[in-house]
């Protein structure tokens, strides 16, 4: 097929773009069809509609077998989130004509405290206090699917590595520091310098190589000049800093405020040279929102 023109595709049509979705994601051309309640003829000749409008060939056709081509697997990772947006935005229309907006709803992973979420949104709030905004946690595998299915506005986390198909910002940065039980030996300290760590251990709260956030810990101890001794928390949902209670041997990345908390059987330890760990935003692509627009601006200025 001829590539080179674009007539059309400002009149893309969307039902046969889900056509073209579910027959991805079915094993086969029948299955795809009986899902859909209709013949193999009919979408077999939607498919090729779709592919004469888009002026591309989207599958390889054999007599047993479709097999998607690189620009078939393109216009399949585009259009999934494309058409969950677009579902979204009718039913943000729809309860707007009846006068019920839904609130906007903000997913974090349990990395990021819920105040330290509040920290992020507090501009905003202040600014309107009747916009209705919902925070929950969410753990950081499950984030694109929630944003697919609407039940989620807005994605925040250390630990989360953004799907090729959703949108993604380095929202804001926070200072890290240390928590120590009362009586770990750091815990005498106001200030440690990284190196510090060498001799202890340190709760994560996923695998390397696995969970971003982990491997941005260890990327910070290997610059400070050693290999750090990591052990998974096993405590998930808490505040990061709880998770020296059930270690109380090892040490844990925190953004606490300096000081004494939680009865005075934690300290939160300073770094002489304090590092800082990125907060991920991430959402659908293609879609439109005056509040997360809004609470990207204000996390701009959130240190």
């Amino acid at each position: 097929m001829n590539g080179s023109g674009d007539a059309g595709l400002r009149d893309i049509d969307l039902r046969r773009l889900r056509m073209f979705v579910v027959v991805m994601e079915a094993p086969s051309l029948r299955v795809a069809a009986d899902d859909l309640f209709i013949s193999q003829q009919a979408l077999s000749s939607a498919i090729r509609e779709l592919e004469r409008q888009l002026g591309v060939e989207l599958f390889s056709r054999s007599r047993r077998s479709l097999t998607p081509t690189p620009a078939g697997e393109a216009l399949y990772r585009g259009a999934v989130p494309l058409l969950a947006g677009g579902e979204q935005l009718a039913t943000q229309v729809r309860r707007v004509n009846a006068g019920a907006p839904a609130p906007f709803v903000i997913g974090h992973a349990p990395d990021l405290a819920s105040s330290e979420v509040f920290r992020i949104i507090e501009p905003v709030v202040l600014a309107d206090p009747s916009v209705p905004i919902t925070v929950r946690p969410v753990f950081a595998d499950f984030m694109r699917e929630e944003l697919l299915s609407g039940s989620i506005d807005l994605a925040l986390g250390r630990g989360v590595s953004a799907p090729p198909d959703m949108a993604t910002t380095i929202a804001t940065e926070h200072e890290l520091r240390l928590a120590v039980r009362s009586d770990h030996p750091l815990a005498a300290h106001a200030r440690v310098d990284m190196a510090a760590l060498a001799d202890y251990e340190i709760v994560v709260w996923g695998p390397e190589h696995e969970y971003e956030y982990t491997d941005i810990l260890v990327g910070l101890c290997r610059r400070a000049g050693f290999e750090p001794r990591i052990i998974l928390s096993t405590l998930l949902g808490t505040p990061p800093h709880t998770a020296v209670i059930a270690h109380p041997k090892a040490c844990a990345f925190v953004t606490n405020e300096p000081g004494w908390i939680y009865a005075n059987s934690i300290r939160i330890v300073e770094f002489t040279d304090p590092p800082f760990a990125p907060v991920r935003a991430m959402w659908l692509p293609n879609t439109a929102s005056t509040l997360r627009r809004q609470i990207l601006a204000a996390a701009e200025g959130v240190v």
